[in-house]
């Protein structure tokens, strides 16, 4: 089954990439998921457009990538919560908090899918964030969540 890449699946290619895969996979996994739509001649036209909106925010080359990296690591990023007694969360963190609190910290816009977090964020503290920049290059901070 030939599809198209809507999102980055791991293993399978970036968003745009037209390949070849199992008709299970594509039908039952990728399709209705949202990762793929079905390849036509018409949908292969729309390729150009992913392609151009991931060039917007993509990281251009493995300089970039370090420059990047150079100004994460030199970012001091917190992050204020509403928590209750004991610095426990309502509720958790998520990945768009984080790319928005570096935002804020005067940081590079980030793409919140290339994240890693070290499990669910629940507490007040000190976390270490990790992020793929590029294939070669992964960038990590320490993410600072306070009561606020």
């Amino acid at each position: 089954m030939k599809i198209i890449l809507t999102q980055e699946v791991s293993g399978l290619g970036a968003p745009g990439d037209i390949v070849e895969v199992k008709n299970g996979y594509g039908r039952n996994y990728l399709l209705p998921q949202g990762f793929a739509i079905a390849w036509t001649k018409g949908a292969e036209k729309q390729v150009t457009v992913i392609k151009r909106a991931r060039g917007a925010r993509e990281i251009r080359d493995l300089d970039h990538a370090n420059e990047v990296k150079a100004q994460l690591e030199g970012l001091k990023v917190n992050l204020k919560v509403r928590a209750g007694d004991g610095g426990r969360l309502f509720g958790s963190v998520t990945p768009t908090e984080i790319v928005d609190a570096v935002k804020a910290a005067s940081g590079p816009v980030l793409d919140r899918r290339r994240l890693e977090v070290p499990g669910h964020i629940k507490s007040t503290g000190t976390y270490p964030v990790k992020i793929k920049l590029h294939p070669e290059v992964t960038a990590s901070f320490n993410l600072n969540v306070v009561q606020g």
